[in-house]
């Protein structure tokens, strides 16, 4: 996973988004080091054919006397078959390192984008369940799918691009002043101003991209919303509705692009507009010198022929930096979530096997925002081996007792004790791999029954499913499926009920078989005939094991061994069922509005 990757950078000062990515790729620095090479020897060997025209020049006016007769080929018609074979071996090269450099650029672009997005993935995963509640999923599949797209793109063209100006500018620099020093630094002219509008540019685009991506997050966000909601849309029929607010949130994304794109389009035509003086000087001025007498014909045609190969790359250099910046930013917001630090850490303790599940919450108090507590100085014991059941009023912070026992959260004051260890000493994924749990909110993946079910235990057998599904009393209905357990159940189980999901959530907790078990509201939604075989599952799998049930149907936890009830965060009376209803408390009190000797008018 990632998390190793991610302490090389991350308690770094945040610097320039280049430099993060280039620590980001340091085991590649090799790969890099060899396509740059190779772009930068394709750029060198692009820029040779207009040394091969001032030779051919040369060539043709002095004959004899020309440079190349210098290494020893006097005769003119051979000094031409020279340079002819000379052509082929620089345009063989050159084609050479160009299929070279975009065989390196993109399969590195291709592993990059490969290793970030499962490290971002994986150090998603690390993070504290307070973060997915702040944030939003088409925020994040933004990261982790759009903003990794965008530098592979950048790597696959732009780096090469930027390479190849550079090349273009430092060579086509040096030969001038070499030829005629006189006339280089008229045509180099414009270039300081071209670096300067480049770099203001950068400034300049930055933001704007980094609020493009911030929208495309927002665009994200409302589709994947919508396309969750889209029974509750349709029995709505609030179609109309859902595009109108696709449309301005789309509006403002294409608003913000408009910036983006007036800014970038205007770069080229001005550069251009820098350029074209000093390929006026280079004319004009090195023609005199020509007709002078002080600059071979030769040398003049290099220069123009090299002032237009400059001029082609730096009117591109707009559209590069527009591809970089977009790049830099997505870089940006993929890095700021890998320098995220969990703030759930997982402790140095393993807990011995078998782990015998006895829970003890002393003096606990907890607030999901300061000021707004929820558990107040909460003190309770769950014993291993027993049944301990959880009631009370909505908001009385029965759910909470779930996120704190599996450290979704850890208390804000007191401490929890798995068998006499502090939850917060112990190894993060050792104590949820001990802890099974059965939500009413329950998620099933896209694929089959059986892959569902084996999600408790990856490599069970088809026989070990099966075993749990009867356990579950899921077997019966799953045999009626049309392939049975290989029968796809949709994106979040859409195709079976509610209470067949309930059932496979139950058939996955027992293949896990862990020492302790939670209950939250498993049977909340769901008929009284499948409540009815989901109690006797309860009472199959609770054998042996320290069961937690947190229930709102009091029918289902009459036979616990200790049921506690909480109200407003506190614990307000414990026992057993019968002694709690003769003690006319709030537990009596709900039994009767769920018997219907009470009501609630």
């Amino acid at each position: 996973m990632g998390g190793c990757r991610v302490h090389l950078w991350a308690m770094q000062p945040r610097r320039a988004p280049l430099l993060r990515l280039l620590d980001y790729m340091r085991p590649h620095r090799g790969r890099v080091r060899l396509a740059t090479t190779c772009s930068i020897l394709n750029k060198l060997f692009d820029l040779a054919p207009p040394f091969l025209i001032g030779m051919a020049i040369d060539v043709v006016v002095m004959r004899e006397a020309s440079l190349l007769a210098g290494f020893g080929v006097q005769d003119p018609t051979t000094q031409l078959w020279v340079l002819a074979a000379i052509t082929l071996v620089v345009w063989g090269a050159e084609s050479l390192f160009q299929f070279w450099y975009g065989i390196l650029w993109r399969n590195l672009a291709q592993t990059v984008q490969h290793e970030m997005r499962l490290d971002a993935f994986g150090h998603l995963q690390t993070l504290e369940m307070a973060y997915f509640e702040d944030q939003s999923t088409g925020m994040l599949m933004s990261v982790l799918n759009d903003d990794v797209n965008q530098l592979e793109r950048f790597l696959d063209n732009g780096a090469t691009l930027l390479l190849h100006v550079l090349t273009t500018t430092v060579v086509i620099t040096t030969v001038f002043f070499v030829l005629a020093p006189e006339v280089a630094w008229m045509s180099m002219l414009p270039v300081p101003f071209i670096l300067y509008g480049s770099f203001k540019f950068q400034k300049r685009i930055a933001p704007r991209y980094e609020s493009v991506r911030e929208q495309v997050g927002v665009l994200n966000h409302q589709l994947a919303n919508d396309l969750g909601g889209i029974a509750t849309i349709k029995s709505f029929t609030t179609e109309d509705h859902e595009v109108e607010r696709l449309r301005v949130q789309s509006d403002v994304y294409r608003d913000r692009n408009r910036h983006a794109i007036r800014l970038s389009s205007a770069f080229s035509p001005l550069i251009r507009m820098v350029i074209v003086t000093g390929f006026t000087a280079t004319l004009v001025y090195g023609g005199i010198r020509v007709l002078e007498g002080g600059l071979s014909a030769a040398a003049f045609a290099l220069m123009a022929f090299l002032t237009q190969r400059l001029l082609w790359p730096l009117t591109r250099l707009g559209e590069t930096f527009d591809l970089y910046q977009r790049a830099m930013a997505s870089t940006s917001r993929v890095l700021d979530l890998l320098d995220l630090e969990p703030k759930i850490q997982s402790g140095p303790v393993v807990p011995a096997a078998p782990v015998p599940g006895e829970l003890v919450f002393d003096d606990v108090q907890f607030h999901y925002r300061p000021g707004y507590p929820i558990l107040r100085d909460l003190s309770l014991r769950m014993p291993a081996g027993e049944t301990t059941a959880v009631v009370g009023p909505t908001g009385s912070g029965k759910t909470t007792l779930v996120k704190l026992i599996l450290r979704f959260y850890d208390a804000t004051g007191g401490g929890i004790r798995l068998d006499g260890t502090d939850l917060r000493e112990l190894d993060l994924r050792a104590l949820r791999r001990n802890v099974g749990l059965v939500s009413q909110d329950v998620f099933l993946f896209h694929g089959t029954v059986r892959e569902n079910i084996a999600y408790g235990k990856l490599d069970a057998s088809l026989e070990d499913v099966i075993a749990a599904a009867q356990i579950a009393e899921a077997h019966a209905f799953i045999e009626e499926l049309p392939e049975g357990y290989e029968t796809t159940v949709g994106e979040r189980g859409q195709k079976l009920s509610g209470g067949q999901r309930q059932r496979i959530s139950i058939a996955r907790a027992v293949l896990k078989d862990p020492p302790i078990l939670i209950l939250d509201e498993a049977t909340s939604s769901v008929d009284n005939e499948t409540e009815a075989a989901i109690q006797r599952s309860m009472e199959k799998i609770a054998v042996g094991r320290t069961t937690i049930v947190i229930a709102h149907r009091l029918s289902t936890v009459r036979n616990a061994d200790t049921i506690y009830v909480l109200d407003r965060g506190r614990l307000v009376e414990q026992g057993h069922h019968d002694d709690l209803v003769a003690a006319r408390g709030v537990y009596d009190m709900l039994w009767r509005v769920q018997t219907g000797e009470l009501t609630t008018s």
